[in-house]
């Protein structure tokens, strides 16, 4: 097992990685159920694992209610919210117990800001089911749902008290949805770890055919690079974290217009959103061609979109501006770009003008 610690001070929490943790959780979540009982939120497509988590629980002695819910970005939603929470309230969860998301970034994210607000704050596990969730959503927490502005724009950091990632899971998930996940997997070399973006490309291919190592080798650096970032700006105010948006810029402005639906999944997002960010880096002298022709081929060899007409986007770019000026992250009238001088040098650049972006757009094949 492979254990990784998000340093938090007090609120420290591990990070477990191990082949079969799901069927050994109880043993890790009973030291936190203090002999209460625990909530476990999930959706319909992952409710497959649910009997082994529970039996997990019950072997340890911790008794375990369901609450099951509908997949997909809509559950991220005000009305599905105020549902868990009230179905959270009618079990009777105290301040000092926890609830364990089992699922991908929608329930994590759900769960996390449901727990975050719950009598101003309960505890919540997470056990992510999706590469996306094992390797980006589930650590650091961020929680949030989406409205009809724009995706996360309402939520709050607030950290899980464990993690738990079985790579064993991703075996019954959708290959486009272990390809989405594996967009985040690279977007940690493409941050500041070209070795790292290197061994995606000897080996993605590995990861996303199912072989074990590459999968726990991948996982563990991912998460290691998160946690290291997370530790150092925990609520992204020194402009560190905000490496880690890479490709979101673009990305969630696709998402928006493709209606935060299944036409254009979040990892597929960031993915044509990198391509973009690389690609206007390099139309503006900072980034070499030849690495974000390097970025854009790799996307395509791992079957994942390299810009807007690979993601099936051809909405006009005054309208994907007009997504860009309701991203959470807008100061001052002015939206913070990632951008990069190459593979692994990427940097914040709050200069950028919209206008700019926009002509870069028009450019773009659709």
């Amino acid at each position: 097992m492979k254990t990784v610690t998000v340093e938090l001070g007090d609120r420290r929490y591990p990070i477990l990685i191990d082949a079969g943790i799901l069927g050994r959780a109880g043993e890790h979540i009973a030291p936190l159920a203090r002999g209460r009982r625990v909530t476990i939120v999930t959706d319909e497509n992952v409710r497959v694992h649910l009997p082994t988590l529970q039996a997990s629980l019950a072997s340890a002695g911790v008794d375990s209610e369901a609450i099951v819910l509908a997949p997909g970005e809509k559950t991220k939603s005000w009305a599905v919210l105020e549902g868990l929470c009230d179905r959270l309230l009618d079990l009777g969860v105290e301040r000092g117990d926890h609830v364990v998301a089992l699922g991908g970034g929608v329930i994590g994210d759900l769960v996390g800001f449901a727990c975050a607000i719950l009598k101003r704050g309960c505890g919540f596990v997470q056990i992510p089911t999706s590469l996306l969730a094992q390797v980006d959503s589930s650590v650091g927490g961020k929680t949030a749902i989406n409205t009809a502005a724009g995706k996360n724009l309402i939520g709050a950091f607030y950290q899980p008290s464990l993690v738990l990632i079985d790579p064993d899971l991703l075996d019954t998930l959708p290959p486009r949805e272990l390809r989405a996940g594996y967009a985040e997997v690279v977007k940690y070399g493409l941050i500041d770890d070209a070795g790292f973006f290197a061994w995606c490309e000897a080996h993605g291919a590995d990861l996303l055919a199912g072989d074990p190592a590459a999968r726990v080798h991948a996982i563990a650096h991912a998460v290691s690079a998160k946690a290291r970032i997370v530790a150092a700006d925990e609520h992204e105010t020194s402009g560190v974290r905000a490496l880690l948006n890479l490709g979101h810029t673009f990305g969630h402005a696709l998402e928006a217009e493709a209606g935060f639906s299944s036409r254009l999944l979040h990892g597929e997002a960031v993915a044509a959103g990198c391509a973009l960010a690389f690609r206007y880096s390099a139309a503006n002298g900072l980034c070499p061609a030849a690495d974000a022709d390097r970025v854009a081929a790799h996307w395509r060899a791992a079957g994942l979109p390299d810009g807007l007409a690979a993601a099936s986007i051809d909405a006009p770019s005054p309208r994907l501006i007009d997504h860009m000026r309701h991203d959470k992250k807008m100061a001052a009238g002015t939206l913070p770009f990632l951008l990069a001088r190459g593979i692994g040098e990427t940097f914040l650049d709050k200069t950028v003008a919209l206008a700019d972006v926009e002509a870069f757009l028009d450019a773009e094949p659709r």
